[in-house]
C-alpha cells in the first residue's frame, strides 16, 4: 500500500540529509511504526507519503501510484492524518471537526451527520454527549480520539499518525493505544506510526522500522526486534529490558501447560506473559493458573523470554 523506492532530502542549510536512501514497504492492511533518536528522519518520511514534503531523489507510492504525480490537495483528502497535539480548530465544534474531509468532499449533509456519530461511536465517545462540544472543553485523551475520528471520517485506506500520543498523560496514553490499536486492527487500515516511544511501537505495529541519522537500520517484526537486534545500535537503543518487552507480546494462555490450579494466583485469559512474570514475582510462587488455559511456570516464562512464543502461536501485537 505504500512504498518507499530510494527517497532522500536534504533541507536547505543541511549538511546531512534528513533521510538518505530508505526503501521500505508497508503492507496492505498492516501498521509499520517508524521509530529512531530525534532527528533520524522519520517525520519527514511520513511526511512524504501525504507530500507534506517532496524528496530530492526516489519515489513514494501509495497503493501503486508515484505521488508526485497527484495533485497534494486531492492526495492529503484521501490519506487520515493524525498528528501530535491533534490539530482540532478551536472555533468549531467535535462534530464539524470530524465532518472537515466529508465536507470538502461533498458528501450531502445527512450522510455527514450519520457519518459524524458512527466514528463518535467508534472511538468512544457518545455523540449526543460531545457532538456540540468545543476542543476546548475536552481531555488531551478525549481531543486525541476526535483527531481519530477525524483522520477515519472519509474512510481512508491509508492513515498517517505522527507522534499521536505524545499530548496524553502515560495512564491514559497506554489504555488509549490499546483502544485506537483494536480499532484500527478491525477495520484493516495500512498505518504508518511514527513514534519515539518503543513500547508503543511494539504495542501496535506489525513491524517496526528503526531510522538513525536518516538510515534504516533494522526493519523487523517487534519480536524479532526484540530478540535479534540487527548491531550494537539497535540493541542499546531497544535496552536491556528488551527480554520484558518480548514477554509482553505473548500471550499467557499461549505459555499453559496442564496442572494442577487449585489454590494458586489466577490471571485472566487476555493476559501477556510479562503480567504473568509480575504475578508470580508478585507473589512469590513458582507457578500461576491462567483462566481457561492451564498454568504457567517460572521455566515456562524463561524459554519464551530466551526462544519467543511456541509455534503456531500469533502475537496479539
Amino acid at each position: 500500500m505504500i512504498r518507499f523506492e530510494g527517497v532522500a532530502r536534504t533541507y536547505p542549510g543541511q549538511e546531512r540529509p534528513a533521510v538518505a536512501g530508505i526503501d521500505l514497504t508497508v503492507a496492505d492492511g498492516t501498521t509499520l511504526a517508524l521509530i529512531g533518536p530525534s532527528g533520524c528522519g522519520k517525520s519527514t518520511l511520513l511526511r512524504m507519503v501525504n507530500r507534506l514534503v517532496d524528496p530530492d531523489a526516489g519515489r513514494v507510492l501509495v497503493g501503486g501510484e508515484d505521488v508526485a504525480g497527484l495533485d497534494p490537495v486531492a492526495l492529503r483528502r484521501r490519506i487520515g492524518y493524525v498528528l501530535q497535539g491533534v490539530g482540532l480548530f478551536p472555533h468549531r465544534s467535535v462534530a464539524q471537526n470530524v465532518a472537515t474531509v466529508p465536507g470538502l468532499l461533498g458528501w450531502p449533509k445527512r450522510r455527514v451527520r450519520e457519518r459524524v456519530d458512527a466514528m463518535l461511536d467508534l472511538v468512544g465517545l457518545e455523540p449526543a454527549a460531545y457532538r456540540d462540544r468545543r476542543p476546548d472543553e475536552l481531555s488531551g485523551g478525549q481531543r486525541q480520539r476526535v483527531g481519530v475520528a477525524r483522520a477515519l471520517a472519509a474512510d481512508p485506506a491509508v492513515l498517517l499518525m505522527d507522534e499521536p500520543f505524545g499530548a496524553v498523560d502515560p495512564l491514559g496514553r497506554v489504555r488509549l493505544q490499546a483502544e485506537i490499536g483494536e480499532i484500527l486492527g478491525r477495520l484493516g487500515k495500512t498505518v504508518l506510526l511514527v513514534t519515539h516511544d518503543l513500547d508503543e511501537a511494539v504495542r501496535l505495529s506489525d513491524r517496526v522500522a528503526l531510522m538513525r541519522d536518516g538510515r534504516l537500520v533494522q526493519d523487523a517484526a517487534p519480536a524479532d526486534l526484540l530478540a535479534r537486534p540487527a548491531d550494537a545500535f539497535v540493541e542499546e537503543f531497544v535496552g536491556a529490558d528488551r527480554l520484558l518487552r518480548r514477554l509482553g507480546l505473548i500471550a499467557a494462555g499461549a505459555l499453559a501447560e496442564p496442572g494442577a490450579a487449585a489454590g494458586l494466583p489466577v490471571l485472566p485469559a487476555a493476559a501477556s506473559a510479562r503480567d504473568a512474570l509480575s504475578a508470580l514475582l508478585a507473589s512469590g510462587a513458582e507457578r500461576l493458573a491462567v483462566a481457561e488455559a492451564g498454568i504457567v511456570t517460572l521455566a515456562s516464562l524463561r524459554r519464551a523470554a530466551r526462544d519467543g512464543a511456541p509455534a503456531g502461536f500469533t502475537s496479539g501485537a
